[in-house]
């Protein structure tokens, strides 16, 4: 029996039954979001892993607490906890740059129907959308279109559809050298229902569109030319937003997130711009941006002072920006606060803000045990397992035996004349060039073989990143160890003012040191890579006088203990890289290359380490350069690795000594430039 209605009953009825056909019309009842709305929204970001998925060096053959992608996924899981809409993307050079990587691209590639294990790894963390940067490419356009699931027409790609992760990677520059098509797709919108209040504190659920688009350096034509010369063409970054930006507004995204893997440079814009983050900022439609390839922090102390950026807030000429450095060391995070006006949802740029967040804290910072106390995010337990088995693998592979050793070869004071972890590496360049040459360019047989070497591993990386082969038996894990990236040999011609001009630029490592100053000087360049400074060896001797400015300090320059002329001809062994104008240095721009080798530069060094089974002092070229003698009135400091002075010592350096210890792995030294 039903239940007697009151009296009173009848009219309420007739009042609620008025309200809610009145609600029909409300825009909210309706699917449109009323003006008045906000929301705020994270974008995180992820960028430079470069296949460091689990927190291990395999070089040491020990767990590395201070990177790696499965501490990054906490910080992922934490982030999402905090905050209730959120959408993560990664921006390129994902698949390259570890061990694990080569063991998957080059030793026991993956099948069409293997997913790679750091994407497998990404997979797990759900992600919705992300690019390539350029070491996407280092590998060859076959594998980049295999793994990343993506059919391409080009010459070497394929046309099937393999296994990739799981989400969309995007791509707007690099184009198809056959029908002139993107590689990737240019953009993409990606769609979540998001929170978001009304004025009056009402809480909706509405979807968020999301249009991303990606860009990577066009120098890449440059860095694999042997990948992809008359296979992609490239443009420039600002180029292709402004080609693409149409079709991608056409669909009505709520936000436009802009992914490129480069960052941020306020010099005159080219279309060939390795960091174009800046201008790309300035191209109407971006309302986020994130950054990459640096491998530095970005909102951070670097890039304090550009013009129009805010390194504090995190804004690029006023557009959100992030860049998460590199190895998983750290998740981005761009806060967009959201506000309805006008029927579209609008970013607050005053409310807006950018950070990263470290798996591991700063030495000294807040909430630590001690006054230098690190502390690091617990790794994920759901990303090892997925990874496990490739990474033994691996750990199997670089641990098969090559020969022996009976010196130590470091990178520790590199910088400062210790080649033994270079020496190899030019012998071994050297040796194979010659015999080479003498089969292609019989017309060069004459002409000297020079080889040059940078230390890829000085420390940027932390107190951890040197390279440091004991003495005793080699495997290919030493070889790896000693020649880190996977770059091919190349050997370019030159002449006497070539050479000279080479070292020129290498000296930029340096900074000017003031003879007369009382205070201290730091003897590095920050802002000059480690991997820029090009050590050559082959019977040359030179001098680099640190008091003189750039483009001047190389006083002294010999061949065989005579003055290098001019116009003397001689050959320099290198890598791909530096051959087709990584770098920028003068006179290489792949137009001199003589012999572009199919075989990678470590493998190269790995096959000259076995034929020797055991290497001393006596198969090695003695430190080539020397700095010029200087008498300072102040100290000359460097920070290198902290207890390493008897590294310093054994390597003929005993005018080197450890002055403070940070107390984080890391020391400064002091130079005596006068001996």
């Amino acid at each position: 029996m039903p239940p007697r209605l009151t009296p009173f009953a009848t009219p309420l009825l007739a009042l609620g039954a008025a309200l809610l056909a009145g609600c029909s019309s409300l825009p909210w009842a309706a699917g449109r979001t009323p003006d008045g709305a906000r929301a705020n929204v994270a974008i995180l970001e992820t960028t430079d892993v470069h296949a460091n998925v689990l927190s291990y060096d395999y070089y040491k053959l020990k767990p590395d607490a201070s990177l790696g992608y499965e501490r990054t996924a906490t910080l992922i899981r934490r982030a999402r906890a905090e905050f209730p809409n959120t959408f993560l993307f990664d921006s390129g050079d994902t698949i390259q740059g570890s061990v694990l990587a080569d063991y998957q691209a080059l030793v026991k590639p993956v099948t069409c129907a293997q997913e790679l294990a750091v994407y497998k790894a990404m997979d797990a963390m759900d992600y919705d959308g992300g690019t390539a940067g350029n070491h996407e490419f280092n590998y060859g356009l076959g594998f980049l279109s295999q793994v990343t699931g993506t059919p391409m027409n080009v010459d070497g790609g394929r046309s099937d559809h393999c296994a990739g992760p799981h989400f969309p990677l995007v791509l707007a520059n690099v184009y198809s050298a056959r029908d002139g098509k993107p590689i990737f797709k240019p953009w993409t919108v990606v769609t979540r229902q998001i929170e978001a209040y009304t004025a009056d504190g009402s809480k909706l659920s509405v979807p968020l569109k999301v249009g991303i688009i990606g860009f990577t350096p066009p120098p890449i034509m440059d860095w694999d030319k042997q990948h992809l010369a008359g296979k992609v063409t490239v443009s420039g970054v600002v180029e292709a937003a402004h080609k693409y930006l149409p079709e991608l507004q056409a669909q009505h995204p709520d936000l436009i997130v802009a992914i490129l893997h480069g960052g941020l440079n306020t010099a005159p814009y080219t279309p060939d711009m390795e960091n174009a983050g800046w201008y790309l900022a300035g191209v109407p439609g971006i309302d986020a941006l994130l950054l990459g390839h640096s491998h530095a922090e970005f909102p951070g102390p670097r890039y304090a002072g550009l013009k129009e950026v805010d390194a504090q807030r995190g804004l690029v000429r006023g557009v959100p920006a992030v860049m998460a450095d590199f190895f998983g060391k750290d998740l981005g995070v761009i806060r967009l606060v959201l506000d309805r006006k006008d029927g579209r949802w609008v970013v607050d740029r005053e409310e807006s803000h950018s950070e990263v967040r470290r798996i591991c804290s700063k030495p000294g910072g807040p909430n630590k045990s001690g006054p230098q106390a690190v502390e690091c995010v617990p790794a994920d337990p759901a990303i090892a397992p997925l990874v496990q088995q490739a990474h033994e693998a691996a750990i199997a592979y670089v641990n098969t035996p090559i020969g022996e050793s009976t010196l130590r070869m470091s990178s520790y004071f590199a910088d400062e004349g210790n080649m033994t972890a270079l020496a190899p590496v030019n012998a071994a360049q050297i040796d194979y060039v010659r015999t080479e040459l003498s089969r292609s360019h019989p017309e060069l047989a004459g002409v000297p073989v020079l080889g040059a070497a940078a230390a890829f591993r000085t420390g940027f990386g932390g107190p951890d990143d040197y390279t440091d082969v004991a003495p005793g038996p080699l495997t290919l894990r030493s070889a790896a160890d000693l020649y880190f990236y996977p770059n091919t040999l190349a050997a370019v011609k030159t002449d006497g003012a070539g050479l000279k001009a080479w070292l020129e630029k290498s000296a930029e490592r340096f900074n000017r040191i003031d003879p007369t100053k009382a205070g201290e000087q730091a003897l590095i360049n920050s802002r000059y890579t480690g991997y820029n400074f090009d050590q050559i060896q082959g019977g040359i001797r030179y001098v680099i006088d640190v008091s003189k400015p750039v483009g001047q300090r190389i006083t002294t320059l010999t061949f065989q203990g005579k003055p290098v002329e001019p116009g003397q001809p001689f050959v320099v062994v290198t890598n791909n890289y530096r051959a087709n104008g990584g770098g920028h240095f003068p006179g290489l721009d792949g137009s001199n290359i003589v012999l572009a080798a199919p075989d990678g530069t470590r493998e190269i060094l790995a096959k000259w380490l076995e034929s020797r089974k055991q290497i001393s002092a006596k198969d090695l070229e003695p430190t080539s350069w020397n700095f010029a003698p200087m008498k300072t009135r102040g100290p000359v400091v460097f920070t290198d690795a902290s207890g390493k002075q008897d590294v310093a010592r054994k390597a003929g350096l005993d005018h080197i000594r450890q002055l403070k210890d940070h107390g984080d792995g890391t020391a400064t030294y002091g130079i005596d430039l006068s001996r």
